[in-house]
C-alpha cells in the first residue's frame, strides 16, 4: 500500500472508524490512509477486542476481515450491529467469492472489498459514509429549528377515546410489530407516529417519514429505495433511499394509500424479506427497520375496489389504531387552544392572551373538519390579528365566530338533556381534573366519568 496518498477530510466531523483484523500490516496501512483522510481510527485484532471497543465508543464505520483466527467474519458481524445497529461495516477479504459477498450483505453488511485495498476504494466507503452522516446531522438540526418554530407535541388529555389511543400506542411501541394509525387529516398522525418512536426499542435510531402523495410513482420509489446513476433521467449520482437511512429505526409512511400497485408489491418484499434493490441496480440490499403507515382512507374499501394489494394491507395491520377527530374529543379544545397561544405569544413576544367565554363557546360548538390543525391555524391567526388581550369571537373567522348562536341558551327551545351536556361539558373544558369539574357540578367524580364516557360515545 502507498500510505503517501491523501484526501482531505470529508467533514468537519470527522469518522469514527474500528479497524478489525489479526494481520497487523493491515492494520497500520489502513490506519495511515484513513487517518490521512481525517478519520479517528481505532485498530484491533480479535472479536473481543471488537465489541468491547463497541460498547465503550460509538463507530460511525468498521472494517472487518472475513477471516480471523478465532472467528469467522461472517460470525462477528451480527454481534457487532447488535450492539450498534447503525454501525457501517465493510467486509474485506483476500479471498473474495460472490457467495461470500452475497452472505456478508445478507448479514448487514454495507460493502464488500477485496484485498489489497486501494485508495480509490477506501475513499469510495469513507466519502459516502460521510456524505450520508452529514446528511443525518443537517437533518437533525432542521428538526431542532423546526421544534423552536413550531407549538410542542401535545399529548396530555382529558378525553376517554384519546387516551384510549394512547394507552394503546405505549403497549405496542416496545413491540416490533407494524402499526397502522387510521385518522382524518389534521388529527395528528404523525404526532403520534414520533412519539411511538420515542417510546420503542429503536428511539436511539433515526425516524424517517416518506410522505407516498406527493411524488410520482418514478420518484417514490426512488425516494423509498434509492437509485444508482443513470437508472432514469437525472439520475446523475448514486443515492441511498430513505429505507437505507432508517437503518436501525423507524419508516413512517404518510398516507400510504397513495402508493402505486407496482411500488405496493416492491413494499410488501421489503416487509416480508427485509431485502429490496435500488433502482437500476441488482445488488440485493439488507435492512433493519420498523415500518410505521398512516392513512385517512379506508384500507378494506381500497382493497375491496382493487386499489390496495390485500396482503400488504394484512402486513401493514398487525396492529391499528385510531386516532378520534378533535368533534369527538371536545373537553381537549380549551387546553390545546390556550397551548398554541402561549406558544404564538411567545413568538410574537407579547403576553398570553386570555379566551373569552362566547370564544371558548364558539370553539366548543364548531365542527372542526381540519382537527387540531385547523385549531393551530384559527389561533395564529387570532394571535396575530386580535388587539386586546381578551380573546372574542370576532378574532375567528367567519364560520367559528357564528357557531356562538347555535350553543344551547337558557330559556331557549332546548331539551334539558342538551343543556345539561352542554354545561357539563364547558364545566370539563374549564377545569384541569375530574374531581375539580365534580365538586363545581355538585355530583361525584364517578357518576361524572360515567356522563363524560357516555358523551365520548355518542358523539
Amino acid at each position: 500500500m502507498d500510505t503517501s496518498y491523501s484526501i482531505k477530510p470529508p467533514s468537519v466531523h470527522p469518522l469514527q472508524v474500528l479497524v478489525i483484523d489479526d494481520e497487523k500490516n493491515i492494520r497500520v496501512a489502513l490506519a495511515a490512509y484513513l487517518e490521512g483522510m481525517g478519520c479517528r481510527v481505532l485498530t484491533v485484532a480479535t472479536a473481543g477486542a471488537a465489541l468491547s471497543a463497541l460498547e465503550s465508543q460509538p463507530f460511525d464505520l468498521a472494517f472487518l476481515d472475513l477471516r480471523l483466527r478465532e472467528i469467522s467474519g461472517l460470525e462477528l458481524l451480527p454481534k457487532l450491529l447488535s450492539v450498534n445497529p447503525r454501525l457501517a461495516v465493510v467486509m474485506i477479504t483476500a479471498y473474495a467469492t460472490i457467495d461470500t459477498a452475497v452472505a456478508a450483505i445478507k448479514r448487514g453488511a454495507r460493502d464488500y472489498l477485496p484485498k489489497p485495498l486501494s485508495p480509490a476504494q477506501i475513499k469510495h466507503v469513507v466519502d459516502g459514509l460521510a456524505e450520508r452522516l452529514n446528511l443525518y446531522r443537517q437533518v437533525e438540526e432542521l428538526q431542532a429549528h423546526l421544534r423552536e418554530a413550531v407549538p410542542e407535541v401535545i399529548l396530555a388529555t382529558a378525553s376517554v377515546k384519546m387516551q384510549a389511543t394512547l394507552d394503546l400506542v405505549e403497549k405496542v411501541a416496545p413491540t416490533e410489530i407494524s402499526v397502522l394509525l387510521l385518522g382524518e387529516n389534521g388529527t395528528g398522525k404523525g404526532v403520534i407516529a414520533r412519539w411511538l418512536h420515542t417510546q420503542s426499542r429503536r428511539a436511539g435510531g433515526p425516524f424517517v417519514l416518506v410522505s407516498c402523495p406527493t411524488l410520482s410513482e418514478e420518484l417514490l420509489a426512488s425516494e423509498l429505495f434509492g437509485h444508482v446513476k443513470g437508472a432514469f433521467t437525472g439520475a446523475t449520482r448514486d443515492r441511498e433511499g430513505r429505507l437505507e437511512a432508517a437503518h436501525g429505526g423507524t419508516l413512517f409512511l404518510d398516507e400510504v394509500s397513495e402508493i402505486s400497485l407496482g411500488l405496493q408489491a416492491k413494499l410488501l418484499r421489503m416487509l416480508q424479506e427485509k431485502q429490496f434493490e435500488r433502482l437500476g441496480e441488482n445488488r440485493t440490499r439488507r435492512v433493519d427497520v420498523r415500518v410505521v403507515a398512516a392513512t385517512n382512507r379506508n384500507l378494506e374499501e381500497e382493497v375491496k375496489a382493487g386499489r390496495f394489494r390485500e396482503d400488504l394491507f394484512f402486513r401493514l395491520n398487525a396492529v391499528q389504531i385510531s386516532i378520534p377527530p378533535l368533534r369527538e374529543r371536545r373537553e381537549d379544545i380549551p387546553m390545546l387552544a390556550r397551548r398554541f397561544l402561549d406558544f404564538f405569544a411567545r413568538q410574537t413576544r407579547r403576553p398570553t392572551p386570555e379566551l373569552s367565554s362566547s370564544a371558548l363557546n364558539a370553539l366548543l360548538s364548531y365542527s372542526w373538519p381540519g382537527n387540531i390543525r385547523e385549531l393551530r391555524n384559527v389561533m395564529e391567526r387570532a394571535m396575530i390579528l386580535w388587539p386586546s388581550q381578551v380573546i372574542e369571537p370576532g378574532a375567528f373567522p367567519e364560520n367559528i365566530a357564528s357557531q356562538i348562536s347555535a350553543a344551547p341558551v337558557l330559556g331557549g327551545d332546548y331539551t334539558l338533556e342538551r343543556i345539561d351536556r352542554e354545561h357539563i361539558l364547558r364545566v370539563l373544558a374549564r377545569t384541569t381534573t375530574l374531581e375539580e369539574a365534580a365538586h363545581i357540578l355538585g355530583i361525584d367524580s364517578s357518576t361524572l366519568w360515567r356522563r363524560r364516557k357516555k358523551y365520548d360515545e355518542e358523539s
